[in-house]
C-alpha cells in the first residue's frame, strides 16, 4: 500500500482498501475520541478561515485546556516571545528554551558546530521534563531540531502539536523545497 501514489483516494468516499476499518475504530480510546471530535469541529467550522496559531487557541479552549507549554529553539527566540504574548491572553503559559541546563555537548560526545570551546546541547528531554512538572495540558513545538522534536514528543506527558517546523534554509517553511522546482531537482540525494 502506498497512499501517496494512489491516483483515486477512494477512501475519501469510504472505501477500506485493507478491510481493517472495524479493527482501527476499536483502537480509539475515549480520550482519543475527544481529541478527534474537537479537531474535526475546528476543521469543519473554520475551514480555510483560521491560521494554525488561531486553531491552537480555539482547540485548546474547546478542550478546556488551561496550561500551555512552549518548547522552543533559541533560534526562534523573537518569534517565541510574540507567540508567548498571544497565548498569555488566553492561557497560563510555560515556555522553555532548547538550551535548558546548559549541558555541554562534550558530556555526550556530540558533534559541535564550532569545534573549539564549550557548546551547549539542545535538551529536548529536559524541556519535556520541565513542562511535565508544570502539568501542562498541551505542549507546542516551536522550531525544535529534527530528532529533538522526536525526543520531546516521546517524553512529553501532555499531547504535543507543532506550530513551527525548523528549516534554516527555507525560513522555516519546509514545503518550500516541494513547491520550488529548483529544490525538487536537488532532492535526488
Amino acid at each position: 500500500m502506498n497512499c501517496a501514489s494512489c491516483p483515486h483516494k477512494d477512501c475519501y468516499e469510504g472505501k477500506d482498501c485493507l478491510d481493517i476499518k472495524e479493527d482501527i475504530k476499536n483502537l480509539y480510546t475515549e480520550h482519543d475520541i475527544s481529541l478527534l471530535k474537537t479537531s474535526t469541529a475546528i476543521e469543519s467550522r473554520y475551514y480555510m478561515e483560521k491560521t494554525r496559531l488561531e486553531e491552537i487557541i480555539l482547540f485548546s479552549k474547546m478542550m478546556n485546556y488551561e496550561r500551555i507549554g512552549m518548547a522552543f529553539c533559541l533560534g526562534l527566540e523573537e518569534e517565541s516571545k510574540i507567540i508567548n504574548s498571544i497565548f498569555k491572553k488566553h492561557f497560563k503559559v510555560y515556555s522553555v528554551c532548547c538550551k535548558l541546563c546548559g549541558i555541554d555537548k562534550s558530556d555526550f560526545e556530540l558533534e559541535k558546530i564550532h569545534k573549539e570551546g564549550k557548546e551547549s546541547m539542545c535538551n529536548p528531554i529536559g524541556q519535556a521534563w520541565f513542562l511535565n512538572k508544570k502539568e501542562t495540558d498541551l505542549n507546542i513545538i516551536i522550531g525544535l531540531c529534527l530528532g529533538h522534536d522526536l525526543l520531546f514528543t516521546k517524553h512529553s506527558l501532555a499531547p504535543v502539536t507543532t506550530l513551527v517546523v525548523k528549516d534554516r534554509v527555507l525560513a522555516h517553511n519546509p514545503l518550500g523545497a516541494v513547491y520550488s522546482k529548483y529544490y525538487r531537482d536537488r532532492l535526488s540525494i
